[in-house]
């Protein structure tokens, strides 16, 4: 069994019950962890923390990724609260609805920029606020998508986002190595998310994971999370720069 007791964690990303974050969340304080779980804005703040206040000593922050003042505001209170960090989930993403609904050919300029900002140098930012709270080294993680390898319909932006987010992944573990912080980044399989749903035709790509994955059936947030538990773990002590794939072996499949 996992222990994480005395380990302090920040989620990124919590948006409600559906979202990546709350299973990564749920399986991180059921190891031990002591939680900072953040939300956007001020409009998803009551259904967040109302799953908040079922992890007995988590706590709710808000903060919105593509600002650095409110990062820089954040991890002053993180600092001042907890005084280090050892794990950091980034699952954050977004792209405007036009520029996955639309023919990619037709993404914006502005759509590739906030896909771009939100999505990735998110994860850039947030990471550098938090290196001077590992000193003894920590587990930083994001979540991908197949997408980022291989052509999905409608997926169109976000999949580009995607491959420069485990592009990224690899540039910051090879930069925070030497300081003992380890970046990886998991590949979910489609889940119901909130995010999830601005994509076209969601059904019929989760039809097609369930039909043709080697398990036949489609992930959960559990799944997950379990993948990001061991991550945040020693077990994976020596797994840095790496995606690996909760998709029920989707990716392995030709055809």
């Amino acid at each position: 069994m996992i222990d994480l007791a005395g380990k302090t964690a920040v989620i990124f990303g919590l948006a409600n019950k559906r979202s990546i974050a709350w299973g990564i969340a749920q399986k991180l304080h059921g190891a031990g962890a002591t939680l900072a779980i953040c939300y956007q804005n001020e409009r998803m703040k009551a259904e967040a923390e109302d799953l908040i206040n079922d992890l007995p000593g988590a706590s709710g922050f808000q903060c919105d990724v593509s600002s650095d003042a409110e990062i820089e505001t954040l991890f002053v209170a993180l600092k001042q609260k907890y005084g280090s960090l050892d794990i950091l989930v980034h699952a954050v993403a977004y792209a405007p609805p036009e520029d996955l609904k639309g023919e990619f050919l037709n993404t914006s300029r502005e759509g590739f920029r906030i896909a771009h900002d939100v999505s990735v140098y998110s994860l850039i930012a947030v990471s550098r606020a938090a290196v001077p709270l590992m000193p003894e080294g920590g587990s930083i993680m994001t979540l991908s998508y197949y997408a980022a390898e291989k052509v999905v319909p409608h997926y169109n932006v976000m999949a580009l986002a995607k491959a420069s987010l485990e592009s990224c992944v690899r540039y910051l573990a090879f930069a925070l190595g030497p300081r003992g912080i380890r970046v990886n980044a998991i590949s979910a399989g489609p889940i119901k998310t909130l995010a999830a749903r601005g994509i076209g035709a969601l059904g019929d790509m989760m039809k097609a994971h369930a039909d043709r994955s080697p398990l036949h059936r489609n992930v959960d947030q559990g799944e997950v999370g379990g993948t990001a538990l061991y991550l945040a773990s020693n077990l994976a002590s020596a797994v840095t720069g790496e995606t690996i794939y909760v998709d029920c072996g989707y990716n392995i499949m030709g055809f």
